[in-house]
């Protein structure tokens, strides 16, 4: 049984987005490059961790040389109640419930968002080469850089002032529903104020793409010409920034609508389903259900399913949590969101450190991210040294235990089921 429960080193998989950052310039690509040489001249945007068939990782302990690697998901299904813990075995199945990644991100990410359980698997039923599985995919995103994104509609009150100040929106949507809009208060109801602004932000991303053309250009102009007399707002500034990103999409004009978050190192956001969202700039490790279902209206050359996601939106209104890590210990503190796939640690020791991490009873994915050290699978084993992309899966009820040298620091994050889950 201890065999078994051995951790595993892990070969991981790699996506070269266009919206990725170049070659070294790329922390996904310095951590795919711990087994895998790199081309500097292709972007590197997402590193996976997991067992989604899109990115699946495979055993390096097991064959990973080979023609046939060992894939994860494989060894797991061998003995996925020890793997996984009863409990997560009982309530996933054979599979993690959970997907790990890190992104490097140069370009915005498309205006996108992910559908809950019975629209994703109603699309999959649908679309299956556009929806790839029928899960859900709430996820959580921690800065490891400045880390900017748009998130969820902005308030009522300066929706209004969007209305009033970009005269290229209400061109595009017209009057009536500006003036119903411009009569509701922050203390209205939601089912009022969303039967509302589901109609104006309908209207504005189905709109065809010559009046979207001629907006953009207008609006673009128009700023051009503002800014040598005033100050932009920042929207204003990011709005210039998309144009030059992708010259004539309705994200343009439709950013303005949403929350700009910038993170700082160590903050976090966490989305749920059906929550609006577009990464712009920045890397991050990111956790979230297994799936890579996206439905994408705007800010890509990929497939937009404007009328879905039109209507799978909530509508809230407000700014979004921000995150922030809870101490456990000295050197480890806690990620966790309010969805039971997942939660995420960050582990940090100093030199001539060491921690142990406990057994939990779900499976868990730990991923080096700067320094180097060294991990000792149990109590009275060997060390092996451990470096910037070392990944390794650990079974549940598996303690392992961390040590960093005389010079050396170590930065690493854990993915693993909410702990939440198993009370």
């Amino acid at each position: 049984m201890e065999a078994i429960r051995k951790p595993q080193r892990l070969r991981c998989s790699v996506q070269n987005y266009d919206w990725g950052r170049a070659g070294e310039e790329s922390t996904v690509a310095l951590l795919f490059s711990r087994n895998n040489p790199i081309d500097p001249a292709r972007p590197y945007a997402e590193f996976w961790i997991g067992t989604h068939p899109s990115g699946p990782s495979s055993l390096l302990s097991l064959g990973s040389s080979d023609s046939q690697p060992t894939l994860l998901k494989s060894w797991i299904l061998e003995n996925p109640s020890v793997l996984l813990g009863d409990k997560v075995f009982d309530k996933w199945g054979g599979d993690l419930p959970f997907l790990f990644k890190v992104l490097s991100v140069s370009k915005a990410l498309s205006i996108q968002a992910h559908p809950d359980k019975k629209l994703a698997k109603k699309l999959h039923e649908m679309h299956p080469n556009v929806y790839k599985d029928s899960n859900h995919k709430p996820e959580m995103a921690i800065a490891l850089t400045e880390f900017k994104a748009l998130c969820g509609f902005i308030s009522i009150e300066e929706l209004k002032d969007v209305l009033t100040g970009v005269p290229e929106i209400t061109e595009m949507i017209g009057d009536e529903d500006v003036h119903r809009y411009m009569k509701f208060k922050e203390t209205d109801p939601y089912d009022k104020t969303k039967v509302v602004l589901l109609s104006i932000f309908t209207k504005l991303m189905s709109t065809c793409k010559e009046a979207v053309s001629e907006s953009v250009s207008k609006l673009k102009y128009r700023l051009n010409i503002e800014n040598k007399v005033r100050t932009l707002t920042e929207k204003e500034q990011l709005a210039l920034q998309l144009e030059k990103q992708y010259p004539n999409d309705i994200g343009v004009i439709s950013s303005f609508f949403f929350n700009y978050v910038k993170l700082v190192p160590g903050e976090a956001l966490y989305i749920g389903a059906n929550e609006p969202h577009a990464y712009i700039s920045g890397e991050c490790i990111e956790c979230m259900a297994t799936s890579d279902n996206v439905v994408r209206a705007g800010l890509t050359p990929k497939y937009k399913d404007v009328q879905t996601l039109c209507s799978m939106l909530t509508y809230k209104q407000g700014y979004p949590e921000v995150l922030r890590e809870a101490p456990l210990n000295t050197n480890i503190s806690r990620y966790t969101p309010p969805f039971d796939e997942f939660e995420v640690d960050h582990i940090s020791l100093s030199p001539r450190e060491s921690v142990s991490c406990p057994p939990v009873l779900g499976p868990s994915i730990f991923l080096v991210v700067a320094g180097e050290g060294s991990i000792q699978m149990c109590p009275g084993t060997d060390e092996d040294s451990i470096i910037v992309g070392d990944a390794y899966f650990v079974p549940a009820k598996t303690e392992i235990r961390l040590i960093t040298g005389a010079a050396g620091e170590l930065q690493v994050y854990r993915a693993g089921v909410n702990s939440r889950f198993f009370n």
